[in-house]
């Protein structure tokens, strides 16, 4: 039996469909500026570190803080990228997203997890991913600090929420382990000490 044999087009060069954007100034004065290139196809990623993480409380009396590390304002999409940093009893409140899916990864600690009348527990490496409308929480129940990388999509104006909070430091043990210089998921200790 014969195939068709199709031609794929031929390249197109990245600098013939580039549109330079100016130089982004460095986050931090030892590394160079990056100058972003975007095209109907590519966008040079956006390099930050924990250092350049923004770090909000929304209401005074949680217990626990949110370090922004990318928003739609950095890739034209709606979506949130955060680090959720709760101290020992810290919690989020019972909440749901209409739209948004939201994954955690548990980078440090110990706590549980509850969505629509379910629980579980969660540990370093952990990963839970809660649908659209699902009715969730997350709660430290340890005496250390929890870490959970969370991903949602569509944003929801979380970002939104979370920037009308009270603006925040990150501490240097919350630094330690956004650089991964603790326990981390992967076992044991990862990244340079």
């Amino acid at each position: 039996m014969a195939y068709p044999i199709t031609v794929a087009p031929a390249p197109v060069s990245l600098s013939s469909v580039a549109t330079p954007v100016p130089s982004v100034p460095p986050a931090r004065p030892d590394r160079p500026p990056v100058q972003e290139v975007r095209s109907a196809n590519c966008m040079i990623p956006v390099l930050k570190s924990p250092q350049d993480y923004q770090g909000f409380r929304i209401s005074p009396e949680d217990k626990n803080r949110i370090a922004i590390v990318f928003d739609p304002s950095h890739a034209d999409i709606s979506l949130a990228v955060c680090v959720e940093i709760f101290d020992p009893g810290g919690h989020t409140p019972r909440h749901r997203h209409p739209r948004a899916a939201e994954m955690f990864w548990i980078l440090k600690g110990e706590g549980q997890v509850f969505c629509d009348g379910k629980s579980a527990p969660l540990r370093t490496g952990d990963s839970v991913m809660v649908p659209p409308n699902g009715n969730h929480a997350l709660y430290n129940n340890s005496n250390q600090r929890l870490y959970a990388l969370c991903i949602m999509v569509p944003n929801e104006d979380f970002i939104e929420l979370v920037r009308h909070g009270i603006p925040i430091d990150l501490d240097a043990e919350d630094l330690a382990v956004l650089r991964g210089l603790g326990s981390g998921p992967l076992g044991g200790s990862f990244g340079k000490a």
